[in-house]
């Protein structure tokens, strides 16, 4: 591939030219939403050009060339809606967004001719007409919704043996980095799709690690928000306890702009009352910020899982140091067992409460009206069981409410163990702005016999206690992308923007993906794997 330009070498080759002219496909590759902007602006190119130019991306790599099967569909109505965007440009109307082209993951609806699958055959008629109030928030900025991304089918939620980013409709997405690896899940389309460059931003779902992990593996600035800060109204819903959208980007300053837009109350999800009250303008926040002064807790209880990513953390570590902040390390906290138990508790019982409210209020074109009619749908197609079950799904099936008792009391006490308890004592005892940690490994092989290899997550604190949780790049492990989290307490997406921001200034461990077939093809791995001469 070309090397990318710099947007300056762009808008100086196009104005010798003197010629309004598209970015090529490789010129979109990794060009931030102020790079955009800044094209817009000075009219060097319209939305549509943006459009084009990402559909031909798309169509080249997605559909053609590796063949990463990140997007799932193609909006109908991008060309005419970025028509609009110029439109409402030129009439007056200013922000980060407008004519700015983003990805949807395909548990969000989208009002149009796209249906809403969660990955799922079973949902292939779910054409609802609406807009999610996230996407409408998008919309009302002026972005230009691409299309849809795939997915790991119904958010990686289904089995116990699961192939991350696999789903019945869009088949398995690859990881730009190692086709034969796992781009992670459950927003593995997401990742795969920003990391290549098919958008400047896609939005992600999270209930645990389903956008820090697909992010950290593919390359990303990945944000799950405190929940409650994004409406999950119209979102194909696993837990009213975690589940939230967040934004996934290749840098923390995008991430800044795509939550300033998607965050704010929602009348219909009672969890963002306060989300107004709470809410800034965080791209707006990140002018000055500095790692001088900030005392950040290192979680040495997540670390000691993966040798290599162990010596990146610590370079990440050193980095932060230099740039004048405090590392703590924490090593008389390991997060208690009984938060990942009582974890699955919630999530099976609000799975079954939460997904039969969502199918009941589906089309009357779509069949499957609970969890239920799901199992029987899966057990009667073979496409959807080639690869594995239903495990999750059945156990979900098998709780016994809302009101049971012995999920009432799990409820209590993972939010209590994760956030009072453990993030808030944390960030209180040692005086911490926040917690850093490595967010996972280096992406394992895609194994069509045994599922995934998932061996630690920074995800499971945030998670369950609903708190915020950043992951930014923090460099490579053989050319493998990991992630380096802050974690903070709820509401602190300000907070820890700023961090990582600075953080990501000070060190640009962000590099573009090669799209490779396996690490093991690589120049360097071929030479250590020969023999000594």
């Amino acid at each position: 591939m070309r090397k990318v330009l710099a947007l300056g070498g762009l808008i100086s080759l196009l104005a010798a030219l003197d010629a309004v002219a598209a970015p090529t496909s490789d010129q979109l590759a990794n060009a931030t939403i102020p790079d955009l902007q800044q094209g817009l602006a000075a009219e060097l190119y319209f939305p549509r050009d943006l459009v084009a130019g990402y559909q031909e991306r798309i169509a080249l790599m997605d559909r053609g060339g590796p063949q990463l099967h990140s997007v799932l569909a193609l909006a109908p109505e991008a060309e005419e809606a970025a028509i609009a965007a110029n439109h409402l440009r030129r009439t007056g109307l200013s922000g980060s967004l407008v004519g700015v082209p983003i990805l949807i993951k395909d548990n969000i609806e989208l009002a149009g001719a796209l249906p809403t699958t969660a990955g799922s055959l079973a949902l292939k008629d779910n054409v609802t007409g609406r807009d999610a109030p996230l996407v409408a928030r998008l919309k009302a900025a002026g972005a230009v919704i691409l299309g849809k991304t795939n997915l790991s089918e119904w958010a990686n939620i289904r089995s116990t043996h699961s192939i991350s980013g696999w789903s019945g409709v869009g088949g398995l997405v690859k990881n730009p980095y190692a086709l034969d690896r796992t781009a992670c899940g459950s927003s593995a389309g997401s990742g795969a799709a920003v990391a290549a460059g098919f958008a400047a931003a896609a939005i992600g779902t999270e209930t645990d690690g389903s956008i820090t992990c697909p992010a950290a593996m593919n390359g990303l600035v990945g944000l799950k928000p405190t929940v409650g800060l994004v409406s999950r109204t119209y979102v194909v819903p696993i837990s009213a306890s975690q589940d939230t959208p967040g934004p996934m980007t290749r840098t923390v300053e995008d991430a800044a702009i795509v939550l300033t837009a998607i965050a704010g109350s929602d009348p219909a999800d009672p969890a963002t009352a306060d989300a107004d009250a709470h809410k800034v303008d965080y791209a707006a926040a990140l002018k000055g910020a500095t790692l001088k002064g900030r005392r950040l807790g290192m979680l040495k209880a997540l670390t000691g899982y993966d040798d290599a990513a162990d010596a990146v953390f610590a370079a990440a570590v050193a980095a932060l140091r230099g740039q004048g902040a405090e590392v703590v390390e924490i090593t008389d906290y390991r997060p208690p067992k009984e938060i990942g138990a009582d974890e699955h508790i919630v999530l099976m019982t609000e799975l079954k409460a939460t997904l039969n409210a969502y199918l009941a209020a589906t089309p009357a074109a779509v069949k499957t009206r609970t969890l239920a009619d799901l199992i029987a749908f899966d057990r009667a197609h073979a496409r959807e069981t080639a690869l594995f079950g239903d495990e999750s799904f059945e156990a979900a099936q098998a709780t016994q409410g809302l009101g049971d008792p012995a999920y009432v009391a799990a409820k209590a006490e993972a939010k209590h163990l994760a956030g009072p308890e453990g993030i808030d004592r944390l960030l209180a005892d040692n005086r911490l702005d926040a917690l850093i940690a490595p967010t996972t490994g280096p992406a394992f092989r895609i194994d069509a016999v045994d599922g995934d290899h998932f061996s630690h997550a920074a995800s499971s604190l945030p998670a369950v206690a609903g708190y915020p949780h950043l992951t930014v790049p923090m460099g490579a492990v053989r050319g493998l992308p990991v992630g380096i989290s802050f974690i903070g307490a709820a509401w602190s997406e300000a907070t820890l923007l700023q961090i990582g921001y600075a953080y990501e200034q000070a060190t640009h461990m962000r590099v573009p993906p090669t799209f490779r077939p396996s690490v093991e093809t690589s120049a360097q791995t071929q030479a250590d794997f020969a023999p000594a001469r």
